[in-house]
Parts: structure tokens; C-alpha cells; sequence
């Protein structure tokens, strides 16, 4: 008897003390719950790094970030997929940064190129991802020659000649390393013609005349020293290139 009385005394003190445990974590989540959730994690900033083409507070507006709400209660993933929407914004980061700071660090899709469609100039950036359409002419590279299936804002731009724009579109990131700029390329054949000015023409698939850059820069400069800018050099394979002059 003494043996089931002990017995009983133990289950009685165990269950006493879970029940102590029980309430002693409920009054900490309870606590933890109304810390949080005071003024003291109330959002008094918002930073945004790295943005170039949006200002500050264009990005907070499109994230949909306001100072005053909650920083735990405020949904970073559904910023970011606000951010990602605009065709701008090619990727995004946000941080909470305690006590009362939201960090936004986007990386934005830059303007490389513009086609033009009647009336209107299409922009895209290195990956041919369509950025806006403009009203007046940019001061891009206007690729001129395609047929366009697709030109929707936020999507790749789609033409029949698919295969030409994405090697001309290397061709265009190519060139900043050589601080070369072309007005515009017809891209309308495999070889295409990209024009250094409106008489002065490169000729050569876009892959010849990336493997031609060096020469290229050396015979421009030469022509531009003898005040020559009309003419027509052509890129071929294996460093080979010619140039002639236009005439009336």
C-alpha cells in the first residue's frame, strides 16, 4: 500500500510540474508575442542600395514598404514579388535590420539596345528582356531589321531572327570593353551591318566581328585620324578584315 501511495505522490509532482512548464512557455510566447509586436519594432526607415534607374522612393512604392508598420508583421517575400514584377527589377534583396529597419538591395536590368516599331522604340536590355516602349528615339543602339513576334514589357522580346539578336546582343556587351559605340545594326541577314556612323559601316556575322574588336578599334582610330567616315569594313574569320572606300 505505502508503495502505490508513492506511486501516485510521484505522478501527481510530475504532472504538477508539466503543468508549470506549460504555463511558464505560454506566459514567454505570450510575452514575446506583445514584445514584438510593440512600437519598439515599429519601421521608422527604409534603405535602398545599388538602385540606379528607379530613385529611392520609387522602389518603396513599388515594393509597397511603409514606415510605421510592424517589422516582424511585414511580409518581406510579398515585397519582393512586387519588386520582381516590374520588368526593371532583375533580382532583389531584403533584410529586417533591428530594431526598426526594412534594406531593400535590388539589382536593376539595364538599357542596352532600342528597336524600333513604327512609331514607338522598343528598349531592351543585354538579355533581350523588353524594359518599355519610349516615344522618342534613346540614345541606344537601335537594331534595326527583325520581324517581331512578341514585345510585351516584362518578357523576352521575340523576332524570327532569334538566333542573330542574341549573338548581336553579345556583340553589344562586347564592345564596352573596347569603348566602342554603334548607332545602329541591321540585323536583318546573318551578316549584319552595324554602323559607326550614318556612311561608316562594319560588316561581318556578329562572331567575326567579336573576334575582329582589336583591329577594329586600330582601323577606326586610323580613320578617324585621317578625318575619314565613310566606308565600309568588312570582318571576316581568323583576324581577316578589309575596308573600301564609299563612293558617290
Amino acid at each position: 500500500m505505502k508503495d502505490k501511495e508513492k506511486i501516485r505522490k510521484k505522478k501527481k509532482r510530475k504532472k504538477k510540474r508539466y503543468l508549470l512548464k506549460f504555463i511558464i512557455m505560454v506566459a514567454l510566447a505570450v510575452g514575446m508575442y506583445f514584445f514584438l509586436n510593440s512600437s519598439l519594432f515599429d519601421i521608422q526607415k527604409i534603405t535602398v542600395e545599388e538602385n540606379n534607374y528607379y530613385t529611392v522612393e520609387q522602389v518603396i512604392s513599388l515594393a509597397g514598404a511603409k514606415t510605421g508598420e510592424n517589422l516582424f508583421e511585414t511580409s518581406l517575400p510579398q515585397m519582393k514579388e512586387k519588386l520582381l514584377a516590374d520588368p526593371y527589377i532583375k533580382n532583389v534583396k531584403l533584410k529586417r535590420k533591428l530594431p526598426d529597419q526594412v534594406v531593400i538591395i535590388v539589382e536593376e536590368r539595364k538599357e542596352d539596345a532600342a528597336v524600333p516599331y513604327g512609331n514607338k522604340y522598343i528598349i531592351i536590355d543585354n538579355e533581350g528582356m523588353v524594359l518599355r516602349k519610349a516615344d522618342t528615339e534613346p540614345s541606344l543602339t537601335l537594331l534595326m531589321g527583325m520581324t517581331i513576334e512578341n514585345m510585351e514589357p516584362g518578357t523576352p522580346l521575340a523576332v524570327e531572327e532569334n538566333a542573330v539578336l542574341t549573338d548581336t546582343l553579345k556583340l553589344l556587351h562586347e564592345i564596352k570593353n573596347y569603348e566602342l559605340f554603334f548607332k545602329k545594326i541591321d540585323i536583318s541577314n546573318i551578316i549584319v551591318k552595324a554602323y559607326i556612323y550614318d556612311q561608316l559601316v562594319c560588316e561581318g556575322t556578329p562572331e567575326n566581328i567579336m573576334g575582329n574588336l582589336d583591329s577594329l578599334q586600330e582601323v577606326l582610330y586610323d580613320l578617324y585620324t585621317k578625318g575619314i567616315e565613310r566606308g565600309v569594313i568588312k570582318m571576316g574569320s581568323d583576324k581577316y578584315f578589309s575596308f573600301s572606300p564609299l563612293v558617290e
